[in-house]
């Protein structure tokens, strides 16, 4: 088994050296569970190593991308969730670098204000509303733009979680048209050499859920007319990569939603866009994507709860 970690971690080197590059890691659906244990063993396991990864790789940030708390959220800011299912499980020295949020379906069953007030007591959890952009450098003079997006204000709430449960617009959960307005304006001025956008529901997956409708009619038109580099999504429990190109640009489409629970469906596998699926992955431990940025190229690696590397994928800027 050492011996295997160690072609992994060299398998993982080749992409992970450069000086000049920028790293990070993406999860989604983390979130434990509302009893006792307060946690799950995928994600303890996951948690291990994403510390691994970072300690080894020097990753500057992660992405947590809802589904933060199951299976309603949180009640207040005092709630025990986040030092039980975040605090006590993150622990590592090397995950208290920062953290990103968006929230998910479940997060939205409390209150998710409560987890954006969270962001004034812990250094590291960073949420500082419920859509909104980062930038960042990649060596000189290249750039990264992520554009984190509430995919339930967006579409709506799902009411069962269920095989097919598409997201509808209820009282609760309006769809907020300023948010869309807001997504378009921050895809159109980006100038970015890699644009991201990262939120909760999927545009494309071939799992439980399948594709979100109201993300491939409003949302996926948008990602190709401005050029995005890559959508990057959780809600389905499991690891996918879905390429699709249309007007003439290529989107990758990552969902990274193996954090807390894996998942083994591909009910949706004849949902998805001919010959777009690269990469499908559900397998017990769960896992999270390896993101790296240079001024040449990005590549994505998915590894799973034994630093495993399962799957790679490369591509360049932003023409």
């Amino acid at each position: 088994m050492e011996s295997l970690l160690i072609v992994v971690m060299l398998t993982l080197c080749k992409h992970c050296l450069a000086v000049d590059s920028l790293r990070f890691l993406a999860m989604g659906d983390w979130g434990g569970l509302p009893f006792y244990p307060y946690d799950t063993p995928f994600e303890v396991a996951v948690a291990k190593q994403m510390a691994s990864v970072t300690e080894t790789y020097k990753s500057s940030f992660n992405l947590a991308l809802g589904d933060n708390f199951y299976f309603s959220g949180v009640k207040n800011v005092e709630d025990k969730r986040f030092q039980q299912t975040f605090e006590d499980v993150f622990h590592y020295e090397a995950l208290y670098n920062p953290w990103y949020l968006v929230a998910g379906n479940h997060d939205h069953h409390g209150n998710v204000s409560a987890q954006i007030a969270y962001s004034n007591i812990s250094e590291r959890w960073n949420f500082p509303n419920y859509y909104y952009k980062l930038e960042f450098k990649v060596g000189k003079g290249k750039t990264l733009d992520i554009i984190m997006i509430d995919t339930v204000l967006l579409c709506g709430n799902t009411k069962h979680d269920s095989e097919g449960d598409q997201p509808e617009v209820s009282e609760k959960h309006r769809v907020e048209e300023n948010q869309w307005i807001w997504i378009e304006q921050q895809l159109r001025s980006s100038k970015a050499d890699y644009l991201l956008v990262a939120g909760h529901f999927p545009v494309y997956s071939i799992g439980v859920h399948g594709p979100t409708f109201c993300l491939v009619e409003r949302l996926k038109p948008m990602l190709h007319k401005y050029k995005v580099s890559a959508y990057f999504n959780g809600h389905d429990h499991s690891l996918q990569h879905v390429s699709y190109t249309e007007n003439g640009h290529t989107v990758e489409y990552f969902t990274t939603g193996a954090a807390n629970v894996v998942d083994f469906s591909d009910a949706h596998k004849d949902k998805l866009p001919k010959d777009s699926l690269k990469f499908h992955w559900a397998k017990l431990f769960g896992g999270f994507a390896y993101v790296e940025a240079t001024p040449q190229n990005m590549t994505m690696i998915f590894v799973d709860w034994m630093k495993r590397s399962l799957y790679q994928y490369t591509f360049p800027p932003r023409k």
